[in-house]
């Protein structure tokens, strides 16, 4: 097999190849069809993500793919199967072993590159807005980085749920993403204020005191300005800080307004909240045989250009999700 090996963290990982893996006792072999690209793989590559592996590794968070050996202790998957499943890492390469728990099959009609480009996205805005803050038909939800891998899914997931929703987008072309995507009204950081635009477009969709729920994967001053144009007892539901700044969230403000800010890191969501999780995994598998939910796709790279793929994803050049074609080179 052939994998994107890193060493230590911080250095460039190489693609090499490696001894095929061997299914233990709870375990399935995948050959891997296709894997998802996430801000996230760029951490754990320096270390800075919630998980750091011990040793070599490669990056990747989701697949999909065809079973190929399957442990002793597992039931419900045979060789053949296809499925997607949600490692910890080890998805940049061509064949992985993963823990049968973290494994759903797939309808025979689902294409695996989008079944690979699904999970995380549209699981973390699906069981945020959802499980997490809740939301409910008819509240206003501020949608950051809406151009974005995991801030288009939350559009559609608000719309799909109800909600009004206000994006913003850097750029002409990135607001035109957002709104073609079902968003109510769209801002452009780039020439707009948020704060002040956010106030003025919830006043105009009736709902003067402000949003209910902010969706945030962007952190920094984006927050910042969010927390000054949401209505008392919102949610700010933080994601992540592709901003590269963590907020110092300034708690007098929570008190007032009675505003609640929840972190939401989907992988350890799924841990801790096993029924849960079979319940809203079961709902956007669902989703995406019906064709409720269409992943935007919009570049698909062969495993030897990974790395290109991260570039994209880095330099905020990528819109919608990006995946890397393992068998296809």
């Amino acid at each position: 097999m052939k994998a994107w090996i890193c060493t230590a963290f911080g250095e460039e990982p190489h693609l090499i190849d490696q001894d095929d893996p061997v299914a233990a006792p709870n375990q399935v072999v995948l050959e891997v069809a296709a894997c998802g690209v996430n801000f996230a793989d760029s951490l754990i590559l320096k270390g800075t993500y919630q998980k750091r592996p011990t040793g070599a590794f490669s990056p990747g968070f989701e697949v999909s793919g065809t079973v190929i050996d399957v442990g002793s202790d597992v039931t419900g998957l045979v060789v053949g199967d296809r499925v997607m499943a949600m490692p910890d890492w080890g998805g940049y390469a061509t064949k992985i072993a993963v823990d049968a728990a973290r494994v759903i099959p797939l309808p025979d009609d689902v294409d695996f590159n989008a079944a690979a480009a699904f999970q995380i996205a549209y699981g973390t805005s699906w069981f945020g807005l959802k499980y997490r803050a809740n939301i409910a038909p008819g509240e206003l939800v501020l949608v950051h980085g809406a151009a974005g891998g995991v801030g288009l899914t939350a559009v559609e997931c608000a719309k799909l749920l109800g909600a009004t929703v206000i994006a913003t987008a850097g750029g002409a072309a990135k607001c035109q993403i957002a709104r073609d995507h079902g968003a109510d009204a769209v801002i452009d950081y780039k020439s707009e204020n948020i704060r002040d635009r956010v106030r003025e477009i919830a006043a105009d969709l009736g709902h003067p005191a402000g949003v209910d729920v902010v969706y945030d994967p962007v952190g920094g001053d984006v927050f910042d300005q969010s927390l000054r144009c949401v209505a008392p007892g919102a949610r700010m539901l933080l994601i992540g800080f592709a901003s590269g700044t963590v907020p110092q969230i300034p708690a007098n403000i929570l008190l007032v307004k009675n505003v609640s800010a929840m972190g939401f890191y989907f992988g350890a969501y799924l841990d801790q909240n096993p029924d849960i999780a079979r319940t809203g995994m079961a709902e956007l598998v669902a989703m995406l045989a019906s064709g409720q939910i269409i992943p935007m796709i919009s570049r698909e790279f062969a495993l030897p250009d990974a790395m290109d793929a991260l570039a994209a994803i880095a330099d905020r050049s990528a819109t919608g999700k990006l995946v890397i074609r393992c068998q296809d080179f």
